[in-house]
């Protein structure tokens, strides 16, 4: 008997580490004898350097780069070979920032730039970059401001995403994305504008038109900037992750899979962690307990065989983050199952 468990994190709650362990002591409990795989997931957002660095064998290095308000801040980023791995969250995450901070305004990916031109400076040629968990919505133009990163030669970037919107318009970037970050109607107004304008220079530079090209509005827009002025390439993150891992060879023999995350909706079915999962594990059950669930008929729909709510809704949202009732709550979950 073959258990996998395969959760994202639980955002601005727990680890996709710590939720895995959480889940892998119950389980143990409650199939005594199983064989139970701890398989910390990400898509491309928080944690994907952790989960990518365990699948990879890469060194963790820091550096100090600029965070979204100019501030100095420790970022890390994983060394494998010629391979770098980049989490924009980092530099530029809305965990950096306090909620009364969060301005998309004047919030700079300028740190993203600097961690890319650090590891340039080690050796690195090729990069993954996770899009996701950023603060930013200025379109990578912080990014690019950083001295040299326009001169980067001989170097292929992979962007891990799970976002299709487009630089600008009703699915775009600000329009999105920003009210996420602390924008209000009107903020997003003048961001919309700044993103055109971006755009069009970016089509003058460079000769790519991010418009409408998906995944050009990922992280406020530093997906257009990646793939207009470095040739960058959009992939999967979540597929990526499970290729590493070796996914579909693991899942072979498994009786049930366990996945979930912060919040399932129907973004879950965009590309994210727990569809990732689903899509393949070959025909093995999957149960997803995220912590809350919205359109949970589409989810079964999709090929779920069990989604699970793990937060009571009589629970506020402050209380069902702190990490020790979250770990209860996780827990008591897969005792259910």
């Amino acid at each position: 008997m073959k258990i996998i468990l395969a959760p994202d994190s639980f955002k601005e709650c727990l680890s996709a580490q710590e939720v895995a362990a959480v889940w892998a002591d119950a389980a143990r409990e409650h199939w005594p004898g199983a064989e139970i795989v701890e398989m910390p997931l990400a898509d491309g957002g928080e944690g994907t350097l952790d989960v990518l660095a365990a699948a990879m064998g890469a060194d963790i290095c820091q550096v100090s780069v600029h965070d979204p308000l100019g501030r100095s801040v420790q970022a890390s980023y994983g060394v494998a070979g010629e391979t770098a791995i980049i989490e924009v969250a980092q530099a530029c995450g809305l965990q950096l920032l306090q909620s009364s901070d969060r301005n998309p305004l004047i919030a700079s990916s300028r740190g993203v730039g600097e961690l890319l031109m650090a590891a340039y400076g080690e050796g690195c040629r090729h990069f993954l970059v996770g899009l996701g968990g950023s603060a930013i919505c200025d379109g990578g133009a912080g990014m690019m401001e950083v001295p040299g990163i326009k001169n980067l030669t001989e170097i292929t970037i992979e962007l891990l995403c799970d976002v299709n919107a487009p630089f600008v318009g009703p699915k775009g970037a600000a329009r999105v994305f920003a009210p996420q970050k602390g924008a209000s109607p009107e903020d997003v107004e003048v961001l919309e504008e700044r993103m055109l304008k971006l755009a069009a220079r970016m089509l003058n530079e460079t000769g790519v038109d991010v418009t409408n090209l998906p995944g050009a509005g990922a992280a406020g827009g530093l997906g257009g900037a990646f793939m207009a002025y470095l040739g960058a390439k959009r992939i999967s993150g979540i597929q990526k992750v499970l290729d590493l891992y070796r996914f579909s060879e693991v899942v072979e023999g498994a009786c049930l899979v366990i996945t979930g995350e912060g919040k399932s909706d129907a973004q879950t079915l965009q590309g994210k962690v727990p569809l990732g999962v689903l899509q393949n594990a070959k025909g093995t059950p999957v149960a997803l307990l995220s912590g809350k669930i919205e359109n949970s008929p589409e989810l079964l729909r999709a090929g779920f065989q069990k989604v699970l709510e793990v937060s009571p809704r009589s629970l506020s949202v402050s209380e069902a983050l702190k990490p020790e009732v979250a770990r209860a709550l996780l827990r008591e979950a897969v005792l259910t199952l």
